[in-house]
């Protein structure tokens, strides 16, 4: 610890509500206040953070805080309207997950190329190539054109690929842990391997539990700004007491006789939330 892995000063980034338009000069290069049009909104602004090398950080916040926004400005793949954000080497990132897989090409093909674009040298990733392939659950379709998998198959290559790369930040979408149950805590197990290994890892989490198991600390995004920063049971017990989960409805008496022979349904364990 004490080296800073992600730096983050007084970031903001806006989105327009109608697709269409351009941007002139004065968009580009005016001040923000100037800059903003009717039909654009902040997704948030004057977000400001550091997080140490090992760390294991959570982005919590209701539907459209900008948690996955954060997450690709940390990645780079997108760029801020206001400040900036530093990150000490290369990062891993598991959003948007099939992206740069190329169609046309063969699974075996698209393995090579998305590997070698993240700076894997090529007798690694040959040295890699097999396990790549069981992990993902792919065997016999190395030679199979990567259109032809099914959605989940897709998932499943990259969450293989990009896992065995050996960037030193982690960038983690809870979503994008992939399949059914049990490829799921399969590739969560990845991610605790990962972790042991003493790197960073920035995470947007849907279910309190999975951010527990894997991190320490909370970002919680709201009303459109870094609302707290603490540790993450802190910033669990202040979004439950935001927005507290809706009481249960009552049933009635002829509601409760005529469902009394119906299974009682069990909750599920990976509900986000």
């Amino acid at each position: 610890m004490g080296d800073v892995a992600i730096r983050a000063r007084g970031l903001g980034i806006k989105f327009r509500r109608n697709r269409r338009g351009r941007r002139n000069i004065r968009d580009m290069f005016g001040r923000a206040e100037a800059r903003t049009r009717p039909d654009e909104f902040w997704a948030f602004r004057n977000v400001s953070f550091r997080v140490e090398q090992g760390e294991a950080v959570s982005v919590v916040g209701r539907n459209g805080q900008g948690k996955s926004t954060l997450l690709k400005l940390v990645a780079g793949v997108l760029l801020p309207d206001e400040g900036r954000v530093s990150v000490r080497g290369g990062v891993a990132p598991l959003i948007e997950i099939t992206g740069g897989f190329e169609s046309q090409l063969t699974v075996k093909e698209n393995v090579f190329i998305v590997a070698g674009l993240h700076g894997m040298p090529r007798q690694e990733i040959k040295r890699r190539f097999e396990g790549i392939i069981d992990f993902a659950e792919l065997e016999g379709f190395e030679n199979a054109p990567f259109k032809n998998l099914s959605s989940g198959m897709k998932a499943r290559l990259a969450f293989a690929v990009v896992s065995e790369l050996d960037e030193p930040t982690l960038l983690v979408d809870e979503v994008l842990a992939v399949g059914d149950k049990a490829f799921r805590e399969k590739c969560f197990a990845r991610i605790e391997d990962i972790m042991a290994e003493g790197r960073t890892m920035f995470f947007v989490g849907h279910n309190a539990g999975n951010m527990k198991r894997f991190t320490t600390r909370g970002l919680y995004l709201d009303n459109h700004q870094l609302k707290m920063d603490a540790p993450i049971d802190d910033v669990l017990a202040q979004y439950a007491k935001d927005y507290p989960p809706p009481a249960p409805r009552p049933r009635g008496k002829e509601q409760g006789n005529r469902r009394q022979n119906q299974p009682v349904p069990v909750p599920d364990d990976d509900d986000d939330d």
